[in-house]
């Protein structure tokens, strides 16, 4: 198997959690390094590899693919310069912080025949798959509407400055919303028109909050939301169609576990709690159905094994620079329509 030398661009919390447990489990894949700034701590856990004291230096190795997974106001800076460099590149959500961004990186890759992916991790998680097939399956008949929940009780304002900070990268929208987002795309497509309510609703916070978007199709409506005062969630999924309705609380575990420093296998990686489970109320067959639905396995294995797949075999990226461009087409749409408190059309 091929080995594609891989390295950081930070080593913070997604490098430590969401990134390097995969690279380094994954047979196609060897770790180099990363670029650290300040804190050298990735030897700590991968003694092995390098610390690189720039960005500069880390582009001059030989280094096959760079995962850019720094704060989003860096994103097309930073990505521009790894696909510049001739490497292929992985960018963390949100992917650039406007669409002329996103729609330039991804004819840069093309341009130097590079591979530019985006790191929307959330379609491997439990909850979503259980969703995405629940709808394959038609199951629901013709969709009415869906709403989608990434809700949190957490008035405190982050420690990490960027979060908290007003750049073109900060906020919820651009951080929450891009899960939510990618993935109404990834099982509905493009809507014809997005109504967007973006808000700030804790003390002394200087970015937005609070998230609500309505994204109209021609037959049916699919609402996001993400706030950070909801103490009492309710399901994180529910769709709603002319033959029944699922009902979804929000159940992935792999972020926490790996929180936890538990390593990444094929097994029992990602298998929800039964208590997770969906709640299916339909008609099948002439026949109602009213139970829980066993959860899907999650991985965010797939995405990484997607990537060396694209690599290697010259294939489409798991996540692709125009998915990037249409979920950040979106937001644009999401920022203009709750400054004109109107609907726009994409």
């Amino acid at each position: 198997m091929q080995k594609i030398r891989t390295a950081l661009l930070s080593y913070g919390m997604s490098g430590k959690v969401f990134h390097a447990p995969f690279i380094s489990f994954h047979p196609g894949f060897e770790l180099i390094g990363s670029w650290e700034r300040s804190k050298k701590l990735i030897r700590e856990d991968y003694p092995s590899v390098k610390s690189y004291a720039t960005m500069e230096a880390l582009l001059e190795d030989d280094v096959d693919l760079v995962i850019v997974n720094t704060p989003v106001e860096t994103h097309y800076e930073y990505a521009k310069k790894v696909l510049l460099a001739g490497k292929h590149a992985i960018v963390e959500k949100a992917f650039t912080t406007t669409v002329a961004q996103a729609q330039e990186l991804a004819a840069l890759a093309k341009e130097r025949g590079v591979k530019l992916a985006v790191f929307q991790n959330r379609r491997w998680d439990s909850d979503f798959k259980t969703v995405q097939k629940i709808i394959s399956d038609k199951v629901l008949g013709e969709i009415v509407e869906a709403e989608f929940h990434f809700d949190r009780y957490n008035p405190l304002l982050s420690p990490k400055s960027h979060k908290e900070t007003a750049n073109s990268g900060a906020g919820i929208l651009k951080d929450l919303g891009p899960h939510l987002i990618d993935q109404a795309l990834c099982l509905f497509g493009l809507p014809e028109s997005v109504f967007a309510d973006i808000r700030i609703t804790r003390e002394h916070s200087l970015v937005d909050d609070y998230i609500d978007i309505l994204l109209y199709y021609p037959d049916f409506r699919v609402r996001l939301k993400a706030g950070f005062f909801v103490r009492e969630a309710i399901p994180s999924y529910m769709i709603h169609g002319k033959k029944g309705s699922f009902l979804k609380p929000r159940g992935d575990v792999q972020e926490d576990d790996l929180k936890l420093g538990k390593k990444p296998n094929l097994d029992t990686w990602g298998k929800e709690p039964k208590s997770k489970e969906g709640t299916l109320h339909t008609e099948i067959k002439n026949d109602i159905f009213n139970a829980k639905v066993p959860t899907l396995q999650g991985n965010y294995y797939d995405f990484f094994d997607g990537v060396w797949n694209s690599i290697s075999n010259d294939i489409s990226e798991p996540v692709t620079a125009q998915d990037g461009v249409h979920v950040m087409q979106i937001i644009e749409a999401a920022i203009q329509s709750s400054a004109q408190k109107k609907v726009i059309d994409l």
